[in-house]
């Protein structure tokens, strides 16, 4: 009785194994408020939503960092679906950091940089 219902929970476990999660190919355009690329900014990427069914319910851990070229593009690889952080760090620039929801199989989202803000001093 116990083997007939390990071979039929295995059989029923077999196409959740084998169903891969959707994965999306990102590009991240890096830009100015003046609508200059800004090349060799720093990007982060991070998956932060879901679980994943294959690893039986262990949370999804992917990030990457790379850099935009002198056309202010980043190009990640394949991550899955959801809920993803982008956080773009460039010299002369504030850092900005935002949480998107994605559901194509690709997708581009552009990034406005501001300038660095005056120092504010709470002492007179």
């Amino acid at each position: 009785m116990r083997t007939r219902l390990l071979v039929l929970l295995s059989f029923l476990a077999v196409p959740l194994l084998a169903d891969d999660p959707a994965m999306t190919t990102l590009r991240v355009e890096v830009k100015s408020l003046s609508d200059k690329p800004v090349d060799r900014a720093s990007v982060r990427v991070k998956f932060i939503q879901g679980r994943s069914i294959v690893k039986l319910g262990k949370k999804i851990m992917t990030s990457w960092e790379v850099r935009t070229t002198q056309d202010g593009t980043a190009k990640i690889p394949p991550i899955p679906q959801g809920k993803i952080l982008i956080q773009v760090m460039a010299k002369g620039y504030q850092t900005y950091g935002q949480t998107f929801e994605v559901n194509e199989a690709e997708k581009t989202i552009e990034v406005k940089l501001n300038p660095p803000q005056p120092q504010y001093s709470a002492h007179q």
